[in-house]
């Protein structure tokens, strides 16, 4: 294997990393979430507070490691930065 494609397999293996770490996140989440909703209802309690409190926190947090695992950003495109790449190579040039 040349230098090149030990390159590009280690790159590859990090990201299977940071994907499989996103997925147990997401897995541990449905499980603890599931659990503690279970606990509440059987005791009657309210859950709308486990919703809101418990989960809804978690949920922000799940929802922070997805965007950046899968690189997604619904505020800055790819478009986004290609235009503001241009315009700040073009201020460089004045």
């Amino acid at each position: 294997m040349n230098q090149q494609q030990s390159e590009a397999y280690n790159k590859a293996k990090s990201r299977v990393k940071e994907i499989k770490g996103f997925y147990n996140h997401l897995a541990v989440f449905l499980i603890v979430n599931a659990v503690i909703a279970g606990i509440v209802w059987y005791y009657d309690g309210p859950i709308w507070f486990t919703l809101l409190f418990a989960t809804g926190g978690w949920a922000i947090g799940l929802l922070a490691h997805l965007m950046k695992t899968f690189q997604w950003n619904p505020f800055l495109s790819s478009n986004w930065e290609q235009r503001k790449l241009k315009e700040l190579l073009e201020k460089e040039d004045q």
